[in-house]
């Protein structure tokens, strides 16, 4: 069992990050719109030692927490901030020894998003965007494992309108202009124990449209966002000439969420998320995930 926790200071350093994060949505609540919830879902598996069938023991957990600030600056301005966490780990038992083994991450994520409008009443509202996102823990090299790693900034401008707004509800599409940096901190190859930093940037055209919809008050809520971009021109396109995978960055990445969020009493909550993602140059086909869980919830505001 002590294998469990085998990871307990790094997981004190995550939680760590997410309440300095979520930290300064508290403080300024003062004439903020604020929502606020934290979610904990768990599953676990227990089989006696004579157990026949070849199933093993298991323990998961994902723990989640979003936080949407909003707040009319003026007439003509409008902020709005959201960001969304969700960290994760499936433990599991040696079929063999029945000791547990190293937990393996399942749900790993940091998404946080700022836009300002210009509120000016036409077809169209002039917005900037900033958005990070990042995951808790890299640990794509078992020899170091790296926190916030690798991150990827964008900044984008241009037109945005709001489709549908009543009450919580709403549908906001917008197009503009988009710069992306993407950093990752890989290890060094001769020295694992050191990394040296690597970036790329691209830009060009993007579009990204946001639904939040109640399908029934207080029982059944949806949440979607749809990004898609098309890159004009990419940091790297010269070292990629004459390889087969040169003209991959030209082909528009998508990446669609939704939410379906299910409240079975006032803490208890089913939740169904899916994702299709579609980036060319890390796949050339689509990437699927799908996660269906049953958990305590708290709503902070």
């Amino acid at each position: 069992m002590a294998q469990l926790f085998n990871e307990g200071e790094n997981m004190k350093k995550l939680f760590l990050v997410m309440a300095i994060i979520l930290f300064p949505t508290f403080v300024f609540a003062g004439d903020w719109l604020i929502s606020s919830d934290l979610s904990l879902n768990l599953t676990q598996n227990a089989y006696s030692d004579n157990w026949t069938g070849g199933e093993v023991g298991s323990l998961s957990w994902t723990s989640l927490a979003n936080a949407t600030a909003e707040k009319q600056l003026s007439d003509k301005w409008n902020w709005k901030n959201v960001g969304k966490f969700g960290f994760g780990q499936t433990h599991k038992q040696n079929a063999e020894t029945n000791d547990w083994e190293a937990p393996e991450k399942s749900t790993d994520k940091i998404d946080i998003e700022s836009v300002v409008k210009m509120t000016v009443g036409s077809i169209v509202d002039p917005y900037g965007a900033f958005r990070f996102e990042s995951q808790f823990l890299d640990n794509s090299e078992p020899s170091l494992k790296r926190l916030v790693n690798p991150i990827r900034l964008t900044e984008s401008a241009g037109g945005s309108r709001s489709i549908y707004k009543q009450d919580k509800d709403e549908i906001v599409t917008r197009v503009g202009f988009a710069v992306r940096e993407y950093i990752d901190r890989v290890v060094v190859s001769i020295n694992p124990d050191k990394t040296k930093t690597e970036t790329t940037n691209d830009g060009g055209l993007e579009w990204v449209s946001d639904v939040k919809y109640t399908i029934s008050p207080e029982r059944l809520r949806y949440e979607g966002k749809l990004t898609v971009f098309q890159a004009l021109y990419n940091s790297k396109s010269d070292e990629l000439k004459g390889l087969p995978n040169e003209d991959y960055w030209k082909t528009a990445d998508a990446n669609w969420e939704n939410l379906l969020t299910a409240s079975i009493t006032k803490y208890v909550q089913v939740t169904l998320y899916t994702q299709l993602v579609y980036d060319k140059e890390i796949d050339k086909g689509g990437r699927f995930k799908e996660t269906l869980a049953m958990g305590l919830t708290y709503k902070l505001f």
